[in-house]
């Protein structure tokens, strides 16, 4: 069966999740963290990629981004991913594949769902149990976002910038926004969205992105349609 083409749109804010083979590891040590963000950065700026929240953990990565151009995500991807792999053979003296295959991906609707991809990415860490707040985490983008950390690798939505007139007020905006669990229907949509790489929006959203794709971008009915009334 032929693979279902990525749902990519230039300037469109698009959540990925990279995951590593068999759900195994695909970092080891900091060092390993450190040169995939900075790999990321990279390629990020050589394929017109903005990133505006990520998240590393053991054996998967999260990624929110904005392309200009409908290929920049799927280059990058593939960029950094073949400089990860090449880096992690060459340091622990393996072979073989590291990553599960494609990355899955979802096209994210600005008025409602950014928002919710940036938590949904930065709370990964609580939601597994490895911390109880996400600036305990040293690997997503959390510090940048809610504390004003500093990076080159960061650049934010303009509904992040939407939060407040200064950094200041931007930081303590976002930093409220964890004060509570990001709702449970909401971690289902985006999971679902991402998984079957579909749009994250409202129908009018999913109706404008099938228009312009010119196909379907969300999940189809399960079993027959319906006959019409004679």
């Amino acid at each position: 069966m032929p693979r279902r083409p990525r749902v990519m749109l230039p300037q469109v804010p698009v959540h990925v999740i990279q995951r590593g083979n068999n759900r195994q590891a695909c970092f080891y040590s900091d060092d390993d963290y450190h040169f995939y963000l900075e790999w990321l950065q990279k390629y990020a700026e050589s394929e017109g990629c903005v990133v505006h929240a990520y998240a590393l953990m053991t054996n998967h990565v999260h990624l929110l981004l904005t392309a200009k151009a409908s290929g920049g995500v799927g280059q990058l991807m593939k960029r950094v991913g073949q400089r990860y792999v090449q880096y992690i053979n060459r340091t622990y003296r393996r072979s073989g594949t590291l990553w599960e295959g494609r990355f899955r991906s979802c096209l994210t609707q600005e008025e409602h769902y950014v928002m919710g991809c940036y938590r949904y990415i930065e709370l990964n860490p609580v939601r597994a149990g490895m911390v109880e707040h996400p600036a305990e985490y040293t690997w997503s983008s959390y510090r940048v976002n809610g504390q004003g950390e500093k990076s080159r690798l960061i650049k934010p939505h303009s509904l992040y910038d939407a939060l407040g007139r200064t950094p200041a007020e931007r930081q303590a905006a976002y930093r409220e926004l964890f004060r509570y669990e990001l709702d449970p229907g909401l971690v289902d949509e985006i999971r679902k969205a991402t998984n079957g790489n579909y749009v994250l929006g409202s129908d009018r959203f999913e109706a404008e992105i099938a228009a312009a794709l010119g196909r379907r971008v969300s999940r189809g009915k399960s079993g027959r349609p319906k006959k019409e009334p004679d």
